[in-house]
């Protein structure tokens, strides 16, 4: 190979880089919302503003998993265990 098709194959993947890097998925942090009774919309409002606030809006760059217990406190280990990835013991 000649020097100067290297050289013109090297400033094209380093052109392609910065493009190929953005096009990467970036990784969404999941917040874990469990909650001991049945979907209180006002609290939930009150929820996603404290989030706001914070620079963290549902669905472009934090996911919410919600869990609702209907007053049912045995379920609240097993999903704390799931989102964990621990298996329940």
């Amino acid at each position: 190979m000649r020097r100067r098709d290297f050289i013109t194959v090297l400033a094209g993947l380093a052109a392609a880089w910065p493009r190929a890097a953005a096009a990467q998925a970036r990784a969404v942090p999941v917040i874990g919302f469990l909650g001991g009774q049945a979907p209180d919309h006002a609290l939930l409002a009150k929820f996603h503003q404290g989030l706001n606030a914070w620079g963290f809006f549902e669905g472009r760059n934090v996911a919410i998993e919600y869990r609702w217990a209907l007053d049912r406190v045995n379920a609240f280990p097993i999903w704390r265990l799931s989102w964990f990835g621990i298996g329940s013991r």
